[in-house]
Parts: C-alpha cells; structure tokens; sequence
C-alpha cells in the first residue's frame, strides 16, 4: 500500500550545466538520469526560454504526469529556473524531487531524502534558498570523490574513467526507475527499494522489508 505521499511528485529537477562541454561530466549525473527516464518514455525535452530550461512531461500512471525539467542557468543558480517554474504552475516544494550529483557517496549509490541540507551541493542549495524551505524531496546519485589532490571544482566537471563507465551507466538506469518509482508509489517505498547500503553490491539480491524513515 502506498504512504501518503503516492503520487505526490509533479516536477522532477535533473541538475547540470548546459552545453556539450559538459556532457558526460559528474556534475551532470542529474541531467543524465532525466535523459534515460525520456528516452524511455519516448519523449524528447524542448528549451523553454520563458524557465531557463529544458522541459518535457512523460506519463508514469493513468491520469499521473510529471515534469522533466534541466535547467539552463548552470548549476549554481539551478534555483532560479526549479522556483520560478514551481511557483508559476503552483507545485510546492514537497512535490518537486530534485536529481543531483553527490562527491560524498561512492560511486553508483542512490540516496533518496524527503528533506535536508544541501551537503554543499551548490545546485540543491540554490533551489533550498529559493524554496526558503529544505523540505524539498531528493534524489543523489553516487559519483565518487577525487581520488586524487584534485580539487572539487575540477573533479564534479571531469568525465568518469573507462573503469567507472559501466557503474555509473547501471546507476543512471537505477535513478531513473528510482525516479519513477518515486512518481508512482511515493517516498517511501521507493526509499525502501533505492536506498540500499551499497547499490553496486551485486552479492546481495535481498530487498530490504524495514521502512525506512524521511
């Protein structure tokens, strides 16, 4: 049976910097996992000018639609597109699951929140700011930390390694159903299914039955 925020998703927010330069890159994890998610849908994204953004809806249930929005005003001010677009179609905070790139957990791991810091994401922390709320649901998908004296700023903007492509490939097509999930059944039982101890440990095929508590 569902909690009681099924169905309650309306904007999903993937965060990224536009242009090709960036393509491929950690910091764009998020606009990676909206990409797979239209692909899958068969739906393309079309630049809407009027929210800095790229802009699609795909149907996840019968009579259920959610948005697929990646902005365009670059990372740091991700909020100014996300809030301007919520506020206008009057979706609150609660309804709007943000798609985010995380250096703190290791690559692939999903991590599924309904509330919190932004972790020093500068993305999610301009949409909390414009939110002036940090219950802003969010999904953080595992890109690793430097494994090196790279700085952080040089690291979320490089590309993943040949070793990396295949785990970060299965984490992008498990954020997205996360993504799904998440529009269909609600927070926590999707939290219950993605927020696995180690998402990338293939030994275990055991789904976690403890609730999971936001």
């Amino acid at each position: 049976m569902s909690d009681s925020t099924a169905q309650g998703i309306r904007l999903v927010a993937g965060l990224g910097n536009p242009g090709r330069e960036y393509e491929g890159t950690r910091h764009n994890v998020g606009f990676a996992v909206l990409d797979r998610i239209a692909s899958q849908c068969g739906v393309s994204f079309v630049k809407e000018t009027k929210w800095d953004a790229f802009i699609t809806k795909v149907t996840v249930g019968p009579g259920l639609e959610v948005v697929l929005l990646k902005p365009t005003t670059f990372m740091n001010l991700s909020g100014d597109s996300v809030d301007e677009f919520a506020r206008f179609h009057r979706i609150p905070s609660t309804a709007t699951l943000v798609v985010l790139d995380d250096v703190a957990l290791p690559l692939g791991v999903l991590r599924l929140r309904t509330e919190g810091g932004s972790g020093g994401q500068k993305g999610l922390e301009s949409v909390l700011i414009h939110f002036a709320t940090e219950q802003v649901p969010r999904l953080r998908v595992g890109v690793g930390g430097a494994a090196d004296n790279r700085d952080l700023s040089s690291h979320v903007l490089s590309r993943f390694s040949a070793e990396e492509q295949n785990a970060v490939g299965e984490a992008i097509e498990r954020a997205a159903a996360a993504v799904l999930c998440t529009a269909r059944e609600g927070m926590i039982p999707a939290m219950n299914l993605y927020n696995a101890a180690s998402n990338s440990d293939k030994s275990s095929k055991q789904q976690d039955t403890t609730a999971i508590q936001p």
